[in-house]
Formats: C-alpha cells, structure tokens, sequence
C-alpha cells in the first residue's frame, strides 16, 4: 500500500480471503504450492495496515470477528458435513484428521493476524486468537459429536477386552483430543469420556467376574484377574490418561475381587490360603497378597481365613505356641519375598500389610500386645527356655521383636511396652529372672526398634537395681550404729523410683508388731538418706517365708505379706471370725474375702472354716488346721484372684499418670492456655509413647483443676497455670521386703516383706514446679536371717 493511501476493509479481505482459502485447500489435500515468505509477509502486512490506519479506517474490531469467521464458515460447509457421514473406527480417524487440520489452520491463522493479538486483544482484554480458533471447534464440533466419539472409543476398548487388535494410537489422538479442548482443565475429560468408560468397564468385569467364580478355582480366577489388571495399566499406558489409572484399576478390582473376596476364599478348601502355603505355591499366594493388598480391607478376608484354618490346630496351645508359629510363618513368607520375589516392593508391601493386620486383629481371638509380652516374659523367666540354647533364645527374641515393625499403630507398641515393662518388674523383683544377658539384649533389641522414648523406663529399673548391694552395705552400718534398733527380724528392701517402675495398689495395713518395728527401723534409715522423701509400703507385693508348725510335720509356707499377717493373727488366737480379721488388719471386704478364700477355699486349706461352704461371708468363723499336711517341705500358696485382670484396659488407666504430668509441664511454664492448644501440644509431647484418648484427657484436666494445679477460666475459654510452690506434691516411690525366722513354738513368723507408702514432698523443697514426677531413685536391699 502507497504510504498515505487508505486500504478499506473490502480491499484488504479480499486479499486475506485468497490466502485463507489457500491454506483450506492445503487442509484438503487439494493442489496447492506452500505459502512462501513472501506470501507470509504479504498477509501479516496487510492485516497490520488495517489496525494501524487512524479511525474510522481502523479495522481491528472487524478483522477480529472476522478472524472467527472463517474458522465457522469452515468448520460449517467443510468439517462437520465430512464428520457426520462416517461411523466407528472410520468416523474416529475422521474426527482425529479434522481436528490436526484445525490446529494447523489455527496455528497459521493466528500468525496472519498476529497484530491483533500484540494490540487490540491486550487492549481489550478479548479472548486471544489462538482460544478463539479451539472454541470454535469446541462449540460446532466437539459439542455435537462428543458423545458419539466417546461411543466409538468405548465400543474399540471393548473389542480389545474381547482379544482383537485395535489402533490404539488412534485412541490415544482422539482422547488427547477431549485434554486440549479442556485447554489446561480435565473436565472434559472426565466428564465427557472418562466416567462413561468407567461405567461400561464396571459392567464388563461384573459379567466377568460372574461367570469365573462359577467355573474357576481361586488361583485360576485370581490368575485372571491379575491378567485383566496388568491389560487395563497397559490400556492406560498406551491411550488413556494417567489420571485414569487408579480409577479404572480401583473399578476392577471392586468387581473381580472386593464383591467376591470372601466366596471366592471359601470355595474350595484345597486352594485356601494356608493350604496353598503348605503346598509351597508361591505364585499362588504371591499374586493373591498382590491382588488383595490392593483392595480396600481387601486382607481382612485373607486374614480371616488364616485363622479360621487354624482354629483346629491352636485349641488349648498356650500363647507362646502361637506366636512361635507367627514366627515360623513370618520367616516363610519373609523367605518367599527374598528368594522368589527378588525382594520387590510390591510384595514387601504384600508382607507389611499381611501381618499388620494379623497383629492389629491379634491372634486366635488375643490381643497381639498381650501375646507378645506373655511370649518374651514365658521365654526370659526361669525354666521359660531350658530346651533352648542361648543361640536359639536370641535369635527366637530378635524375630520376636521385628514383629513390631509390622505394627502401625504406636498405640498397640505403647501398650505392648507396658505389658512388657510389668512382666519384667516381676521377673525382676522376685528374681525370677532366666538370664541377664537375655534381659539386656532384648531390651537392646526393643529400644532399636520402639526407640528410647518407650524404653527408657525399662533401663532404669534394670540400671536402679545394680544399686542393691550399694543400698543393703549403708543400712547394715545404719543398724550396726544404732544399738536402740530392734532387729528381731532381718529384711530385705527395695526401694523403686515411681518414675520407671509399674504402679502398684497399695493400702494402710495394720501390721503385726513384728512387722511394723521392721518398718519403723527401715523408715528411720531412709530418712537419713533422703530427707525430701517418704516410703510408700506396697503390700500386696510383699513375700513371706514363714514356717507352719502343723502335727504331721513343719513345713514351709511362701505367702503374701497380707496373707502372713493373717496367719500371724493365729499365734494369739485358737479362732476368729471374718469381723475379727477385718478390723486387726483394717482391710476392706474385697481384700478380706479374697485373703480367706485363698487359705481356706482354694487348694492348700490352711485355716478352717465354719460353716464349710465355698463363698466367704461376714458371718464366717475360721481357725488354724493343725492337721495340715503335704509331700513338699515348702509351698507356695497364691492369691486368688477375684476375677479377671483386663491387662489391655489396666495399661490405658495406667496412662492418666503420665497424661497428668505432661499437662502439668506443659502448664507451669505458661500463664494460660487455650483447649485446642493445650491438646495439641499434648500430642506432640506424648509421641511415640502413645497417643492420649480424648476422653481420657478430660477426665484428667478436671482432675487436675479439682486438686487445684491448673484452673480454669470460663470467661476467656483458657485454662489458668497455678504456682507450683502453692503446693505440696504427692510423688510415689518404692518397695520393701522383709525376712524373719522363728522358734518352733509359734506357727510363723513373716521371712519376706514388700510394700509401698506415699511420699509427700512439702513446697521448700520443690526447686522447679511439679518436678516430683520425675524424681529418679531406687535401691533393692536383701538379707536372710539364719535359724
């Protein structure tokens, strides 16, 4: 154009037009020379002298309607007629053809009137040219056709589910092709196409599965459906979008394997899980952990075949038994990931997932933490493993301990822990105790594993008891030093630090004379040591040898403190009632009733009663039965429990302690805190030793604002920090023993003490707030006196 001279909108079209009709014509395959750079310089400028020309001869506004003009008139007279005519695979290819062909118009298109785009569109803020050319496909083509392009795709996915051959790059150019007209969103695709597919897939596999579970064994149907779910991943490798995978698989393993998981378990015993296992069919087992660790709970029904197979097989078996077998059956599945599976993660995850559950459920109906502290406490105590070497007892405790690793929830590891903390209290305060060695290293073992935070404890019980000796030495020379003690009996103490050790029930007993100068020597020696801190007697953990002069013969009686303080009641007295007994020992009905049962109901019938009935009652009368006999020389007479211990629940109470003095720490140094607040820094305090049960932390906060560490603010919703130093703090400490022989006048006299009082720290003596919770300190002292 002559600079100065004015182009109008007719001119400068017609010109466009011609390379617009051009480029359709090379769309069209028809005989066409390629535009030349000169042809491209020829449009681009004219379109630039339309929008650069001073107003009213400024066409931007018009070349711009018209840009989408021609993709219309295009898309009308030529696309949509050459679509509508074909079907099936003949119509995708199609489909496919002009929707290539419109991106190449597009893209040449948006070159030409490039201009517009740098300027009007910006100006304007108007849909750019390149959006403009996809719409209009998306608004003529795509939103007439959409639904018979998804019908086609469906119809070849289906064929191919049938075992024909199909285009499958052809699938996969015609579902990008639902993506790019999304241009950036999966609406379409997932809208359009994808929840469709995944309805048809539902229905194919749910005929499938159908007539498989009639007709086919378990390996044979899970060797199918593990076939069908490696051709969908391969579908959705090859033309669906990745998106697609965990829905389609999720789909297909509803139909073939979560709506018949339990029918297809059951159907014939031969192919069971465990059957399979003893039979050594790896392939079998492997593809069905693959398969159900998949599914949603899709190892529940597999577990629960596990044990109902072996229901027959653990009757009557003790616990260390199952967990022997669980050992067994660990170290095969283990031997099968390793040697047959190259240790691939799937089948890790197979295993991991397996055993968790097998342990979240317990086993044959127990709980796992149970089970697995009653294994180690049957396998480290005296006589647990005299068949076994030491080689064979680490190696079975180290197995033992990676089942933890299985177990997912720091909850049951906690409680698994505390049972495994009150076992070994026992077997170390009674010495019974099979071998140190083993006690270390498998506390070793546990700490590796559970980490320090939840074996701490542990470790300082075994640490505090080294001190015996140390502590036994200064109060031989305490007694040796004060003439005015009276040692009619020798004793052993043990002194325990609350911090580390299980908490035990303890009550005031009236104590025998004998008894209680024992206890006031060893209370007098103790305050010598520590003035901030008092005994706290255990009773019912008391031992005592004493010696029952019966007619036929003396034998040896190991019983508890109270049930010797019973007994010792008769070396005054030929007969006393239930009333009597109760209010010389100041205990209650519940401890009377299980005292008298267990020395005159339960095998050793050491006091007769009157009237000779099974239950025990108030109006009961009891003397010593002289006549007595058995062929030991020495008998252990237990406690009989009133009923059964719940040790998971004993565990979850146990906690309140530890709840208690963490919110008190939290507490004393802040001025206030909210609710919400104060639980979560709760939680993360407490973690990895447990996590605290909402409930149970309520519980604690009112019991804490009722003894007066925290208060609460109802105005504000804060709870209030109160000075420690307002105070006095009640910790919990320790156990003693005592030992005592007597003459062969009397009936006996108590040889073994245990029991606990409470200490009472006063305010002075408190240097930082509330810190008597964590007061380290314990000493077990034993002596015997020889008669």
């Amino acid at each position: 154009m002559s600079e100065g001279k004015t182009m109008h909108l007719e001119q400068g079209w017609e010109f466009m037009q011609k390379g617009i009709i051009k480029l359709k014509n090379i769309l069209e395959g028809l005989p066409e020379p390629h535009f030349s750079s000169e042809d491209y310089m020829m449009l681009y400028t004219t379109i630039y002298d339309m929008c650069t020309q001073e107003p009213p001869h400024n066409y931007s506004q018009q070349l711009y309607d018209k840009y989408r003009e021609s993709f219309e008139d295009y898309i009308t007279s030529v696309v949509l007629p050459s679509i509508r005519e074909k079907h099936g695979e003949t119509f995708l290819r199609e489909f496919q053809k002009r929707w290539a062909n419109h991106k190449v118009m597009v893209r040449w298109l948006s070159h030409f009137f490039h201009y517009l785009d740098r300027y009007f569109i910006t100006w304007r803020s108007l849909p750019p040219l390149n959006g403009v050319g996809l719409t209009c496909f998306r608004d003529q083509v795509y939103q007439e056709l959409n639904g018979k392009v998804r019908d086609a795709v469906i119809c070849l996915i289906g064929q191919e589910r049938e075992g024909k051959q199909i285009d499958r790059v052809l699938l996969k150019n015609v579902l990008d092709i639902f993506v790019e007209i999304g241009m950036g969103q999966m609406d379409l695709y997932e809208n359009d196409f994808e929840a469709a597919m995944l309805k048809e897939t539902a229905a194919y596999y749910y005929l499938e599965a159908n007539n498989w579970i009639s007709q086919d064994s378990c390996p044979d149907y899970t060797q199918k459906g593990e076939d069908c779910l490696k051709q969908e991943k391969d579908r959705v490798s090859h033309y669906l979008h990745p998106s697609s995978e965990p829905k389609l698989l999720q789909k297909v393993r509803r139909e073939l394997l979560s709506v018949y998981a339990t029918k297809l378990l059951r159907k014939d015993v031969s192919i069971r899980p465990l059957a399979l296992l003893r039979g050594d069919k790896v392939g079998d087992l492997s593809r069905m952990s693959r398969l159900f660790s998949k599914v949603s709970r899709g190892l529940d029904p597999v577990s629960s075949i596990y044990k109902q197979a072996e229901k027959k097989d653990v009757v009557g078996l003790q616990e260390q038994v199952l967990v022997r077998k669980v050992i067994e059956l660990h170290d095969k599945y283990l031997a099968y990931v390793n040697d047959c599976f190259q240790n691939h993660t799937i089948y890790n995850q197979a295993l991991k997932e397996a055993f968790g559950v097998f342990w979240m459920d317990g086993v044959a109906g127990r709980p796992s933490a149970k089970l697995l502290a009653t294994f180690f406490h049957n396998i480290l105590k005296k006589g647990g493993s005299k068949k076994l070497s030491d080689e064979a007892v680490e190696e079975t405790l180290g197995k033992a301990v990676k089942l933890l690793a299985y177990n997912s929830d720091k909850d049951h590891v906690a409680q698994f822990i505390e049972l495994y903390r009150k076992k070994l209290a026992r077997r170390l305060l009674f010495h019974n105790t099979a071998n140190d060695d083993h006690e270390r290293s498998t506390l070793e073992k546990l700490t590796q594993q559970c980490g320090h935070q939840l074996t701490y404890k542990m470790e300082g019980m075994v640490r505090d008891l080294r001190l015996v000796g140390e502590y036994h030495t200064r109060f031989e020379e305490y007694l040796s030093n004060n003439p005015h003690t009276n040692r009619e009996i020798d004793f052993t103490v043990t002194v325990l630090n609350s911090n580390s050790w299980p908490d035990y029930k303890s009550f005031v007993l009236k104590l025998p004379p004998e008894m209680e100068n024992c206890v006031s020597n060893f209370n007098e020696f103790y305050g010598t040591e520590d003035e901030r801190k008092r005994l706290r007697w255990i009773h019912p953990l008391g031992v005592c040898h004493i010696t029952g002069n019966f007619e036929p013969r003396a034998i040896e009686l190991i019983v508890s403190t109270v049930q010797a303080s019973v007994l010792l009641l008769f070396n005054s007295s030929d007969r006393l009632s239930y009333l009597d007994i109760k209010s010389e020992l100041n205990l209650t009905d519940d401890d009377v009733v299980q005292l008298l049962h267990s020395l005159s109901g339960a095998k050793y019938k050491i006091l007769n009663k009157e009237p000779n009935t099974t239950n025990i009652s108030p109006t009961d009368y009891f003397e010593f039965n002289s006549k007595f006999t058995d062929i030991n020389s020495r008998i252990k007479i237990p406690l009989v429990k009133n009923k059964a211990v719940d040790e998971i629940k004993d565990v979850v109470c146990d906690r309140r302690y530890e709840i208690d003095a963490a919110i008190v720490r939290i507490m004393k140094s802040r001025k206030s805190l909210r609710h919400l607040d104060l639980l979560a820094k709760l939680d993360a305090q407490l973690d990895g030793k447990f996590k605290p049960d909402r409930t149970l932390v309520k519980i604690r906060i009112e019991s804490l604002i009722e003894r007066g560490y925290i208060e609460r603010d109802k105005q504000e919703g804060l709870y209030l920090n109160v000075a420690a130093t307002e105070h006095g703090i009640t910790g919990v400490a320790l156990i003693g023993s005592l030992k005592q022989s007597v003459g062969p006048a009397t009936l006996g006299r108590p040889v073994w003490y245990e029991g606990r009082r409470e200490v009472h720290i006063p305010p002075s003596s408190i240097n930082s707030c509330l810190k008597a919770f964590e007061y380290p300190f314990l000493v077990f002292v034993e002596k015997v006196q020889r008669f």
